[in-house]
């Protein structure tokens, strides 16, 4: 069962471990045997559920808008390309990967029409079904398939005989058997092989704002730029202050990947150690968890989602007023000088690359 009532943590023991692990010799693809799987763009996680659910032996064919700059990548892969609304009419089994702001518009124009009683609706993120940003027919089975990774490792990781662990929810079974698809799909794409866990779609998408919000990208990234400033603004080189403060968080956050906390606490000096255990709660201090509960608050409130919608709506003025901002802080021309000097680190430049449906 899914656990959603607060409780705060004390000690170990107050940690449930409630979720089941599904693994590759517990799931079976029988559900899409003699199914037309259908994917729905063909971005990060598209490409990826695509062309592994293909080469594990399903038929795939793939919808994407008549001028989408993916259509020759896709058939060039072997894939059977279609408009958007005539994959959903062939298909009966629907994978909706297109950016959450545009699965509305998607939605309404090419998916729903199409939508005849027993095909499945399927998400790789909850975030339209559970903010109602669409509202699917009681009809269909909606379910979801989250690999908790991007999509080029859902690839690469299928293609190494590996696999990202993977969510599954089911927010509607029309025919009965929607949890079984949603388990055919996950081992289809190899997420199987990585342990498949049981979720539902609020908790899924809640937990995946707060993370990228908090945590993985908004927290980790303000923590850095505020430490490289600290160190700049204190008289010390910038290069010496994206070494401590950026570059090194690899190494410690592969450590923690490897091991958890512990395993990276053994692995570093005990002057780090220390260092890490005294001071870090100093920094991240229960004003900051009341800052998190906050906004995790605004997650499950709805806000932030129609704060995001009005933005994207709007334009998203003040969205890329922020994004120019960020890209001229200092830490990003010193990083990527010190980048140029590293020629194993593969050199990106992703500006300009945010398509808003592929």
């Amino acid at each position: 069962m899914v656990r959603h009532d607060p409780a705060p943590l004390t000690k170990n023991t107050d940690i449930p471990m409630a979720a089941k692990v599904i693994t590759d010799s517990e799931a079976s693809t029988a559900a899409l045997e003699g199914k037309i799987c259908a994917v729905i763009g063909f971005g990060s996680q598209g490409h990826a559920h695509a062309l592994n659910l293909k080469e594990s032996g399903m038929q795939v064919i793939v919808g994407l808008y008549p001028g989408s700059k993916s259509r020759a990548s896709a058939a060039e892969r072997g894939l059977e390309v279609l408009d958007t609304a005539e994959a959903v009419k062939k298909a009966d089994v629907i994978m909706v990967a297109v950016p959450d702001t545009v699965i509305p518009k998607v939605y309404e124009a090419d998916i729903a029409p199409h939508l005849t009683p027993g095909k499945t609706l399927l998400f790789s993120h909850g975030f339209a079904v559970h903010f109602k940003t669409i509202t699917a027919p009681t009809n269909v089975n909606v379910i979801m398939v989250a690999p908790k990774g991007p999509g080029h490792l859902v690839r690469r990781q299928y293609l190494e005989g590996k696999g990202v662990p993977t969510l599954i929810a089911v927010h509607n079974d029309a025919s009965g058997n929607a949890k079984e698809i949603a388990l055919a799909w996950a081992k289809g794409i190899g997420g199987t092989r990585g342990g498949v866990f049981e979720t539902d779609f609020k908790e899924e998408t809640e937990t995946d704002l707060f993370g990228e919000q908090c945590v993985l990208c908004g927290g980790a990234s303000a923590l850095v730029k505020a430490g490289f400033e600290v160190l700049v603004e204190a008289g010390y080189q910038p290069e010496m202050a994206y070494f401590e403060c950026l570059h090194e968080l690899k190494l410690i956050v592969d450590l923690m990947f490897e091991s958890g906390i512990a395993g990276m606490r053994f692995s570093i000096s005990e002057t780090a150690e220390y260092g890490d255990v005294t001071v870090g709660p100093k920094i991240i201090t229960e004003d900051v968890k009341n800052a998190m509960r906050k906004q995790l608050k605004a997650i499950q409130d709805g806000d932030f989602a129609r704060e995001w919608t009005a933005e994207y709506n709007a334009g998203q003025p003040n969205f890329n007023r922020i994004r120019k901002e960020q890209a001229a802080h200092p830490i990003e021309e010193t990083g990527k000088h010190l980048r140029g000097l590293m020629s194993w680190i593969k050199q990106r430049d992703l500006s300009g690359s945010q398509a808003s449906y592929e």
